[in-house]
């Protein structure tokens, strides 16, 4: 299931924010943003942009990036390192961005559509640190397994209903950046990508790692592929105040079966080739959370640091296919403390 980063949301409830008169505060399905007063009825729709996303440079979002310093008469450009983040007014927490329908030229849009490519709006991906090398391309990511990336609570809350009463896992989501270690079927060649390519043999963090881990030799002696997230020094802040850089599996995925394995069969996997895997957080037999929940077990700090951590990824003990997502019943929750810290 592809994030929707713009879609068409029903405002489900508004709400007054204590010691403000020109805002409220609207809730959608699953998310919460401030909107101007008399802007929105409940009932109402509306385009919501999520957070880390970035609207196209028209007149219409002006308004997010106009500055105090802007030169009268001069036109007024986004700047190049714009997202929507999450932030708090007046006490408030507000995530993303609520705009009346009456502002885009939109014909026939129902509630849930997805928006993204027919306004332009693009997702925010961090800049690449000198300090993991110069990754040049191979080429696309390999289409013979799935890439990393979870969907937020927020935006497809009907999932706890799916994983609710199954024996379930939290393991903590590392700030760093995606890893994927994995063999051809066709020709045997390894490959090692980032999130979204196969990238050229060299002297980065990526292909270091898959060196000193042996990781072409494990996958052609188990065939099984490895995706994990780098973490380390230079990469992200280092947030888990690591000294040098590591890889900390989240899955392993056989090639010849088309399918994850288990949390346990994974465990045992990196225990059997000296690899690490990332925490667990909280496992339990009967998943029971509610959105809320999931947010505040999110919140916390990394091992032995003072330092916000990301957040979790919930999935079941036991591998399980989501109707809703459209795959592997797995998503995540971000901490709203590591958010607003994020954007400081």
């Amino acid at each position: 299931m592809l994030r929707k980063l713009a879609s068409v949301q029903r405002v489900l409830s508004l709400e007054p924010i204590p010691n403000a008169d020109a805002i409220e505060l609207a809730r959608i399905n699953g998310w919460q943003c401030i909107v101007k007063k008399e802007e929105f009825e409940v009932g109402d729709l509306g385009v919501f942009f999520e957070i880390d996303s970035i609207p196209p440079d028209i007149p219409e979002f002006a308004f997010l990036w106009i500055s105090r310093n802007a030169i009268p008469g001069e036109p007024i450009v986004r700047p190049a390192k714009f997202r929507l983040r999450t932030m708090k007014m007046r006490g408030a927490l507000s995530q993303g961005l609520l705009m009346p329908l009456s502002l885009f030229a939109l014909s026939e849009v129902g509630e849930g559509d997805d928006l993204t490519e027919a306004l332009g709006v693009e997702k925010y991906e961090p800049p690449v640190s000198v300090f993991m090398g110069q990754n040049i391309a191979r080429g696309p990511f390999p289409a013979w397994l799935p890439k990393t990336d979870e969907m937020r609570v927020q935006s497809v809350p009907e999932v706890l209903d799916e994983l609710r009463g199954l024996p379930y896992l939290c393991t903590l989501k590392c700030d760093g950046t995606s890893a994927t270690y994995t063999r051809s079927p066709f020709d045997g060649e390894f490959h090692v990508c980032s999130r979204n390519l196969s990238l050229l043999d060299g002297d980065t963090v990526y292909w270091r790692l898959g060196r000193e881990l042996d990781l072409a030799r494990i996958i052609e002696e188990s065939g099984i592929s490895v995706q994990g997230e780098v973490c380390g020094p230079g990469i992200q802040k280092n947030r888990l105040g690591l000294q040098r850089a590591q890889l900390l599996v989240f899955n392993a995925y056989s090639v010849a079966e088309a399918r994850y394995l288990d949390d346990q069969q994974m465990r045992d996997f990196c225990a059997r080739y000296g690899l690490t895997p990332v925490d667990v957080v909280e496992r339990g037999d009967a998943f029971a959370h509610t959105q809320e929940s999931l947010l505040s077990l999110a919140e916390g700090f990394y091992p032995n640091t003072r330092n916000e951590r990301e957040g979790v990824v919930i999935r079941p003990q036991s591998e399980t296919q989501s109707l809703i997502l459209g795959g592997r019943l797995s998503f995540k929750a971000i901490s709203n403390r590591y958010l607003l810290k994020e954007g400081e």
